[in-house]
């Protein structure tokens, strides 16, 4: 595996000698035994620098694979607050009073004929239109808490001399803290492969029975603003059975039943260590009590089905979680900056690093991840959505690490019936892919749903990333029929004036979502790569060009440029003074979209400059600085790309201790995907960059950057 070092003296081995002689005789300096090139980076030390050390009791760190995450608050457990969530993990509210399962719209829309507009629902459709909206909704699956065992609940000012780290290497979190003045030690791992959770609780204070655990099985919640998702109170259509008789095995088997969702619960434990379950006083509640040791530990596992494997006791699942993050850590890219000059290196680094494991612990599961990941519930009730699919799962293929969002991704096939009936439902030919979404693929109601289109070519730019790794047969029948399909619709959705010939993308809301208009500049552009890359996939399969998306291709409209400056769309002038805020579209053109020949360099540098001049970074939102940096990079101002990372946006670009952007309503992940992308990009290149080592940061000597494992970006 190959290592580079950047430096403004690495052109080439002589020149390197005779700079650094120079350097010695002007300034006397003494060298370091410097790494050698080709020596792998140290990436035990680089991981391990940014541990996470949060000791505010009620700041939750994320522990998880992928597909489960328990989010684990001071006390190492869910005491003041922190859910348990699975991609696997829907429940929908029962139907209101009137109405039934055949008023529901598969679609998610009552539009029939092609789009004018915004989406629109019927008047007196208004409360199932609210009903569409919550649901499916992810579900808290339970939380585990530390109470007092005379049934009094901790308060935040009982613990004290709070201690955590989360061991990145190991991905164990270890908190100790003291309540009446004793000491609890809690450790905390989940299991790499299944979606389970391990604790060891250890105090006197469980021995002289001041202290129990407390699991607790809540009702489905929409209200993101509590500190557990879920209401524990609710015991209407909310019921929890125990299978078993546990005394025979240390084991608690639960059915959870709610409405007409369930799911299973199991818990074991060690000796030592009893269990109370009361359905008739608790109904959803149990609590695991010491008998006479200061010590309990268990384990706590959740499943769609039956649990039928043996659950893994606290040993098993720290072994397996230490072994599984170092062959994490060891395998795919790496980027280490500790021997820049810029004071900045450490931080754009601990995001780095913190983004590659909040996105494998949240992002690579059974479905694409909401914007707030596995971290509890957002406004949009937990759905993930299909723009955003690009900014949580690209990245992957260029830290190679493309076999972990491969699940996900499958959500194009598992879609493409309902995307199809989407299409028909509204004139369109091929597969229309939808917006916000549950496994069930229903698009839940809003009014830019049909025209928010950019979502439209991103499986054609998954299916590049993915033949640029594995350019094999199987990887273009993979994605033949999504291609296809998705390309017919694109075409479809062209209309062309019958006057000049030309096509255009109209009603459109382009990514910034400032309004409706016409021919919007990211759509105009990645409506041509696009169907280029249609094309392009049909002639790797032996296929003639599609002659009508040849016809589109060929007399799409122009992007909109005034004054040497692109803008959203021609009809927004004031694209630099009155829209300037939300999403920069018209850097996304020369950034995450590769440049073609509809594009102009110097008009897109321009545009740049003028983004970076007048544009209100506080009103933005997480992806948009790795957005900008993309683009700074390929238009070569490395130096802003990096100062886009890195620019003070308040909470819009803040990365918090946990390293996750804040720059959304919510806990918000795209910003950790596209900061990954961009620095990938940065650091490996793309396709033309400068053939220079890491074009995409400043060779002024200010940034040493180190990386081995990237793949460049188209």
């Amino acid at each position: 595996m190959k290592t580079y070092k950047f430096s403004i003296f690495n052109k080439n081995i002589k020149a390197l000698n005779m700079l650094l002689l120079v350097c010695l005789s002007i300034y006397s300096c003494k060298t370091d035994d410097k790494k050698k090139p080709d020596e792998p980076i140290d990436r035990y030390a680089l991981v391990t620098r940014h541990n996470i050390n949060l000791n505010d009791v009620n700041g939750q760190i994320p522990l998880g694979n992928g597909e489960f995450c328990f989010n684990a608050d001071g006390t190492g457990l869910q005491t003041f607050g922190g859910s348990s969530m699975s991609h696997w993990a829907w429940h929908s509210f029962p139907l209101p009073e009137g109405i039934s399962a055949e008023d529901i719209p598969e679609t998610g829309t009552f539009q029939q004929g092609r789009n004018t507009g915004l989406d629109e629902f019927p008047e007196d459709k208004s409360e199932l239109r609210q009903w569409m909206f919550d649901n499916p909704h992810s579900y808290n699956l339970g939380r585990i808490r530390l109470i007092r065992t005379d049934g009094n609940e901790l308060e935040e000012k009982d613990i004290q001399n709070i201690d955590r780290t989360y061991d990145l290497w190991s991905g164990v979190l270890t908190s100790s803290f003291t309540i009446d003045g004793e000491q609890v030690n809690v450790t905390t791992s989940v299991h790499p492969d299944k979606d389970l959770v391990s604790v060891d609780v250890e105090s006197e204070l469980l021995k002289k029975g001041v202290l129990q655990i407390s699991i607790d099985f809540p009702y489905p919640s929409i209200n993101r603003r509590l500190a557990w998702v879920g209401d524990f109170d609710e015991h209407q259509g909310n019921n929890t059975i125990l299978l078993n008789d546990p005394n025979e095995s240390n084991q608690a088997d639960f059915k959870r039943e709610m409405d007409d969702v369930s799911y299973y619960a199991t818990i074991n434990w060690s000796s030592d260590t009893a269990i109370q379950f009361d359905s008739n006083k608790a109904p959803n509640t149990c609590q695991l009590i010491a008998d006479n040791t200061n010590s309990i530990k268990f384990s706590c596992a959740f499943s769609k089905s039956p649990i039928s494997y043996n659950l893994p006791d606290v040993n098993e699942t720290k072994a397996s979680s230490e072994a599984y993050w170092p062959s994490f850590w060891k395998s795919g890219g790496a980027i280490d900056l500790s021997e820049s000059k810029d004071p900045r290196w450490k931080e754009l680094e601990r995001r780095i690093v913190l983004s590659q494991y909040l996105m494998a612990a949240q992002s690579k599961g059974s479905n694409p991840p909401a914007e707030v990941g596995l971290m509890g519930i957002d406004s949009w009730r937990g759905q993930f959505h299909m723009e955003m699919i690009w900014w949580h799962l690209s990245h992957y293929a260029l830290w190679d690490r493309w076999d972990l969002p491969q699940e996900a991704l499958n959500v194009y096939e598992r879609f493409i019936p309902s995307a199809r009936a989407l299409a028909e439902q509204l004139d369109y030919k091929g597969l229309k892919w939808q917006k916000s979404v549950g496994p069930e693929g229903r698009t839940a109601p809003w009014v830019g749903n049909q025209i928010l289109i950019w979502k439209q070519p991103h499986p054609i730019f998954f299916a590049e990333l993915d033949y640029r790794l594995n350019p094999n047969k199987e990887t273009l029948e993979r994605w033949a029929e999504i291609i296809d399909g998705t390309a017919e619709h694109m075409v479809d959705y062209a209309v062309r004036d019958e006057e000049t010939g030309v096509y255009h993308l109209e009603p459109v809301m382009p990514p910034s979502e400032q309004g409706v208009t016409k021919d919007d500049i990211f759509d105009l552009a990645y409506w041509k790569w696009g169907l280029e890359h249609a094309q392009i996939w049909r002639e790797r399969m032996g296929l003639e060009r599609n002659p009508d998306w040849e016809d589109v291709l060929a007399n799409l409209e122009e992007l909109p440029v005034k004054d040497g400056l692109y803008l959203h769309s021609k009809e927004w002038e004031d694209t630099y003074t009155e829209r300037n805020w939300e999403h920069p579209n018209t850097v996304g053109v020369w950034g995450m979209l590769p440049p073609n020949d509809t594009m102009d360099y110097e008009t897109a540098h321009r545009s740049l400059l003028k983004v970076w001049e007048t544009w209100e970074w506080k009103r933005c939102w997480g992806w948009d600085f790795p957005w900008t940096a993309m683009a700074a990079a390929r238009l070569g101002e490395p130096k802003m790309a990096v100062d886009a990372l890195l620019i003070d946006a308040g909470t819009k670009n803040y990365y918090d201790e946990r390293g996750v952007c804040t720059g959304g309503p919510c806990p918000y992940l795209p910003g950790n995907g596209g900061l990954l992308y961009a620095v990938a990009m940065m650091a490996a290149g793309w396709d033309g960059a400068p053939d220079k080592h890491a074009p995409g940061f400043p060779d002024d000597g200010s940034w040493t950057v180190k990386w081995e494992g990237l793949h460049p970006a188209p």
